[in-house]
């Protein structure tokens, strides 16, 4: 597709990308019930924020296992230390479970149940 043409579909008024049909009902929520789109707008930036917390601290607990799991088998450590390093390696293998649980596991999440609450009403 040429420069040309791309950009001709750009201003025919027609939705042709899914950004250009998130931008029309964007437009259209805060024309029709300003209240509702500003209470969607901040539930979406929530639940971006809580996603990418989450992704951090997930990928944190990830490394800081590995890190132990390396130290114990690959450091050259008293035996004092290693005592207490495979006890925190005990320890991290049901935060690591948690963490995976969070991921991989069905859940009711709340945001989820937030957001069909909201999308119910919109229909309302």
């Amino acid at each position: 597709m040429s420069i040309l043409s791309k950009k001709n579909r750009l201003d025919d008024d027609k939705i042709n990308t899914s950004e250009e049909m998130y931008s029309d009902s964007e437009s259209k929520a805060w024309k029709s019930d300003p209240m509702k789109a500003l209470i969607f707008e901040g539930t979406e930036r929530r639940k971006k924020l809580n996603f990418w917390s989450r992704f951090i601290l997930s990928l944190i607990i990830v490394c800081t296992f590995l890190f132990l799991v390396w130290l114990l088998f690959m450091g050259s450590l008293p035996t004092e230390s290693r005592d207490l390093i495979n006890i925190m390696v005990g320890a991290y293998v049901a935060v690591l479970s948690k963490s995976t649980d969070y991921w991989f596991k069905d859940k009711d999440d709340p945001e989820h149940k937030e957001m069909a609450d909201l999308e119910k009403s919109n229909i309302d």
